[in-house]
């Protein structure tokens, strides 16, 4: 039996820097499929030629392959005339040694007309935005994160052990104390006090011996440099959290309803779960396919009537590090018992590392929920979960297991 065409007229794209080759696949009444190829700069005018190339052969489904941030501004061109699956490459990967730039967008195209391409979720243009923006603080925190830890190993080779006192190198009184041996390196008999303030006060000896080491004039060139580079990275850092909040000033309720869930106490934690997931649910069939998409289930690898690996896929590797992160804060607090007890419960059996991923989807399907019914965190709902029947039965032959799983040996009774 064939297989049904489910786009009579439609279009694979296959996209490099410089140009593109698109492949138009027309089937008519008797399952005869003609191709027209042509190719177009990625110049803004050749992207124009390809979306009246397209309108002129009435072509409105168009199938293209996510080749680096190529395929960014194809899109952005196309979106607003056709309708756009944007393919992961390896679900369009052509055969080797029959490759060629045409027959690529062929392959496309034929893969397409059937429906046999997974599309990849897209969120509205505003989303996207504000997902890039995201995207670049993440950069920045991780830069600033960098430069913090050069400072520290600048000052653990000149022995000058402050983390060791202070709770914080990069303090009030920290810096001041930083800045003060910078001024005269060779100098580190000065008065603390002036320097220091609150609890401080109370741990002027052991200050003193912190501070008692050598910075070299080389070291302290570049603690200079390395301070000037973190204060320039808080101060673009801060400018572009100025945007993401004013873009965001669209999504105040759902921004609101996400702080409602447990361990997201910082608005931008919110933002960044709106701008990698949007605000719109209903692109998600259920929450088990956000959780999929957001690579926090178990894989299949099944063959021969045997699983091969239960490991997570490597997808949502900007939503997933944010999610482990607030279910490893929220199971350290006893204010939450209904995430902690389901922690302890998988912590036992499965170890720490498979429940903190229990934990962050678990998150990431009360998110959903919130999304779509527009209703607060409820954790009334996951603790009538954790309330256990009453009249549970077991046999005899499951309790041996269950017993041995827990490490008991089983002895014959003696009479």
């Amino acid at each position: 039996m064939a297989l049904k065409i489910v786009y009579p007229i439609c279009c694979g794209i296959d996209v490099h820097k410089t140009f593109v080759v698109a492949c138009i696949a027309s089937t008519n009444s008797k399952g005869v499929t003609t191709y027209k190829s042509h190719r177009f700069s990625t110049f803004t005018k050749g992207l124009n030629e390809l979306s009246q190339w397209l309108c002129e052969h009435d072509c409105k489904d168009v199938c293209m392959e996510s080749t680096g941030k190529y395929w960014i501004p194809v899109f952005n061109m196309l979106e607003h005339s056709c309708n756009i699956t944007l393919a992961h490459p390896k679900y369009v990967k052509a055969i080797r040694g029959k490759k060629t730039d045409k027959k690529d967008a062929k392959w496309i195209a034929d893969l397409f007309k059937h429906d046999l391409v997974a599309g990849s979720f897209m969120p509205p243009l505003p989303i996207r935005q504000l997902r890039d923006l995201m995207r670049y603080r993440f950069k920045l925190t991780n830069f600033t994160s960098s430069e913090k830890n050069r400072l520290q190993n600048s000052l653990t080779v000149s022995n000058i052990q402050l983390g060791s006192v202070v709770s914080d190198t990069f303090g009030k009184s920290a810096m001041n104390i930083i800045d003060k041996l910078l001024d005269d390196p060779a100098d580190t008999s000065f008065d603390l006090e002036p320097l220091i303030h609150g609890s401080l006060k109370g741990k002027l000896p052991e200050l003193a011996l912190a501070i008692d080491g050598f910075i070299t004039p080389e070291q302290a060139g570049k603690i200079k440099v390395i301070r000037q580079h973190y204060e320039d990275l808080e101060s673009r850092k801060a400018e572009l959290e100025a945007i993401i909040l004013s873009l965001a000033d669209a999504y105040t309720e759902e921004l609101h309803l996400i702080l409602t869930v447990p361990s997201f106490k910082n608005i931008f934690s919110a933002i960044a779960v709106v701008s990698e997931i949007g605000v719109n649910m209903d692109v998600f069939l259920t929450a088990k396919h956000l959780c999929s998409w957001a690579g926090l289930t178990p894989s299949n690898d099944q063959s021969a009537g045997k699983r091969k690996s239960v490991r997570i896929s490597r997808a949502g590797i900007y939503i997933k590090p944010l999610l482990v992160q607030c279910a490893t804060a929220v199971v350290k607090s006893e204010k939450h018992p209904e995430i902690r007890n389901r922690y302890l419960q998988l912590k036992r059996r499965r170890g720490h590392k498979r429940a903190i991923i229990a934990i962050a989807r678990m998150l990431l399907t009360a998110i959903y929920h919130i999304m779509k019914n527009k209703e607060p965190y409820n954790p009334d709902l996951y603790k009538k979960s954790d309330i256990r029947p009453v009249d549970r039965e077991i046999t005899v032959e499951q309790a041996i297991k269950l017993a041995q799983a827990q490490g008991y040996r089983i002895m014959a009774t003696t009479t």
